[in-house]
């Protein structure tokens, strides 16, 4: 597995970002200026690359060298483009079946959704650049390796990924606990893509307005809180059981 390393000063991230290499986020001093400072925010816009304006003590916590005002965290994954692993799957003849994960925020959950999704033979995660726990070591240890087996794409906008699964075919499935269909009732044999939302607030409102279908997990008694990741491993394994010849 890749360790994680932090990029110091303008320069280096410059040259990080320009090469290619994924980045988790940029720490960037607040009231920051210089001609590097544009070049650095058109840069992390172009790359989809989270950037948060920071006190000095912040960066200063984190590394005594001269960091002139930026830091980056390197990614421990390789960040894809949506359409890009679309139309991977697509050709290799399986029906997509993706995880949208909206306000998961635990990255010990992260990495149990990433190792289900693994087993239960999904082909992506689709991921926020804000609002979603960081993939750090913690979220690797939790996977067992699967974030390393899954392709990550990272999205500057769940609503406008949601429009690129439909205008590829792929529905878009969200759980309600009020839903009428039931989780079994699904049809996820077919290229579908489903939301997994945060554990207190569940799929955002627009997200779910946007989705094609939204359905229940049935339970027994008057008991109706499952963690994310259990939830997940439901459906997914629903949608397996579905695919299975």
């Amino acid at each position: 597995m890749k360790k994680s390393s932090l990029i110091i000063g303008r320069q280096p991230l410059i040259e990080a970002i320009r090469s290619g290499r994924a980045l988790d986020k940029i720490l960037m001093q607040r009231n920051g200026t210089g001609d590097s400072v544009d070049e650095i925010r058109q840069l992390a816009r172009q790359h989809q690359i989270p950037l948060q304006l920071v006190p000095a003590e912040k960066l200063h916590s984190l590394t005594r060298a001269n960091h002139q005002g930026f830091i980056a965290f390197a990614a421990l994954v390789q960040y894809l483009d949506l359409q890009q692993v679309i139309d991977e799957v697509v050709a290799s003849g399986i029906p997509p079946l993706f995880v949208m994960l909206d306000g998961v925020t635990d990255v010990r959950n992260i990495g149990a959704i990433a190792r289900t999704a693994v087993c239960c033979g999904a082909q992506a995660l689709v991921l926020p650049d804000k609002g979603v726990g960081a993939l750090n070591e913690e979220a690797m240890k939790s996977s067992a390796g699967a974030l390393e087996r899954i392709h990550i794409c990272r999205v500057n906008s769940l609503l406008k990924a949601v429009d690129t699964l439909h205008l590829n075919g792929i529905s878009v499935f969200t759980s309600e606990m009020k839903a009428e269909k039931k989780i079994f009732e699904l049809d996820l044999a077919g290229p579908c893509c489903i939301v997994m939302g945060s554990e207190d607030k569940g799929v955002q409102p627009y997200i779910r307005k946007a989705a094609d279908t939204h359905f229940t997990i049935p339970m027994t008694g008057d008991f109706d809180s499952l963690n994310v990741s259990v939830a997940a491993g439901i459906i997914l394994y629903e949608a397996m059981k579905q695919r299975l010849p």
